[in-house]
């Protein structure tokens, strides 16, 4: 079993930025990749990001390409989630999500962490 636990969401001006973290209790968090999702008022859950268990594989959605970057620290059970030139449109709630073979499915594992907001403003 895999705890996830998302923190560092926040309100921040359009071209800003916010790191996002999320933290995983469980002994095998470092054997699984980690995705981040979103999900914005009235509209589906999206993938956004994902990482591979190694840190080798990265896999991010065409409308955060070059503005996020997903970085993990195995020692640290702890994924990262760098977002900068944030968007009104980057407003959602933030899920971190862990399994086995996301970022090549791009479909979500078992494991959700609560969720942390983003809200940028223009």
């Amino acid at each position: 079993q895999v705890q996830l636990v998302e923190s560092g969401g926040g309100l921040v001006q359009a071209g800003g930025s916010v790191r996002l973290s999320c933290a995983a209790s469980g002994r095998t968090f470092s054997s699984l990749d980690v995705a981040w999702f979103r999900q914005a008022p009235g509209k589906e859950r999206e993938f956004v990001t994902a990482i591979s268990w190694s840190g080798s594989t990265t896999y991010y959605t065409d409308s955060v390409k070059g503005r996020f970057t997903i970085s993990r620290d195995n020692a640290k059970n702890t994924v990262y989630l760098q977002m900068n030139s944030l968007k009104p449109e980057d407003t959602a709630v933030y899920y971190c999500n862990s399994g086995l073979r996301v970022v090549l499915t791009h479909t979500p594992g078992p494991f959700w962490g609560q969720g942390t907001q983003v809200t940028v403003s223009s």
